[in-house]
């Protein structure tokens, strides 16, 4: 009884009044407040598009600077309320170092996406082999990194797990040298096979004169003769001329009468005497 006597006591010394008043006012600082921050972030939108800022940046930098507006219209609503700022920030502390402990994978992913803006590996656009998927960068995110795999597939890698592993970026460089390998019969004239494949990447104008291309035995294989054709390309070229010029060899190879090995198998059948 003696505490329902003392909650009676506090709820009669409470200015109900006053405390509408302040609610309404929260209420009312919690809306311009949103309004204000979707003006302010359009308006940081277009200043990054003016300054020509790396679009790997941009969706980063906006969530975050939303983030921060957020986190101080949170405050400036409890100052409305009349919440004590101190015993505030002192149950804040104590709640993150708790939530810090629950979320250490997100702010790993968190640190990831920090690592990845600062260090760049890649940009919006290149191509990479990180976290297990390979695909196009669509958008480098506050905790993830979005994909898009050449059939079209959307994939959201933690940034944590990119940030730590090997990246592969077949972007970042402006040329690229297509390793191929085509093999030929024991039976077959090499000089004429190899001159056939000099002929045909020279007069290809996708080829790079400079590194050099080459053309040379790589292998004596068990059924063939293996060439190791290495010429370079630029890096848009990649994929077009490694399918032509598979193509292009089967057939050069056919109207020359080079011959392209395939695995054979020899079954010898033994008759048995039933004598």
């Amino acid at each position: 009884m003696e505490y329902l006597d003392n909650a009676k006591d506090y709820l009669a010394e409470i200015n109900w009044a006053e405390y509408a008043l302040a609610l309404v006012g929260a209420i009312a600082v919690l809306v311009i407040g949103l309004w204000i921050i979707k003006i302010l972030g359009n308006g940081f939108s277009k200043f990054m598009d003016k300054r020509e800022m790396d679009d790997s940046l941009k969706p980063f930098l906006k969530s975050l600077f939303k983030n921060i507006l957020l986190v101080l219209l949170i405050l400036s609503v409890l100052g409305v309320l009349g919440i004590p700022m101190t015993s505030f920030v002192a149950i804040v502390g104590a709640a993150g170092l708790a939530i810090g402990l629950a979320l250490q994978g997100t702010l790993q992913n968190f640190a990831g996406g920090v690592i990845l803006l600062t260090l760049r590996p890649f940009k919006v656009g290149d191509y990479i082999e990180g976290g297990g998927m390979s695909g196009t960068v669509k958008e480098i995110q506050i905790f993830n990194t979005v994909l898009n795999t050449p059939d079209n597939v959307r994939v959201i890698i933690p940034n944590g797990k990119i940030s730590n592993e090997a990246i592969k970026n077949y972007s970042a460089e402006d040329t690229r040298r297509v390793d191929m390998v085509f093999g030929i019969g024991y039976g077959d004239d090499i000089k004429k096979a190899k001159d056939l494949l000099t002929e045909m990447i020279n007069s290809d104008e996708r080829v790079l004169k400079e590194p050099a291309p080459q053309v040379v035995v790589g292998e004596l294989a068990d059924s063939s003769v293996n060439f190791k054709v290495r010429p370079w390309v630029a890096g848009s070229d990649y994929w077009g001329f490694y399918f032509d010029f598979h193509e292009r060899v089967k057939t050069e190879f056919d109207a020359q009468g080079i011959s392209i090995p395939f695995p054979q198998r020899d079954v010898h059948l033994f008759q048995e005497n039933p004598n």
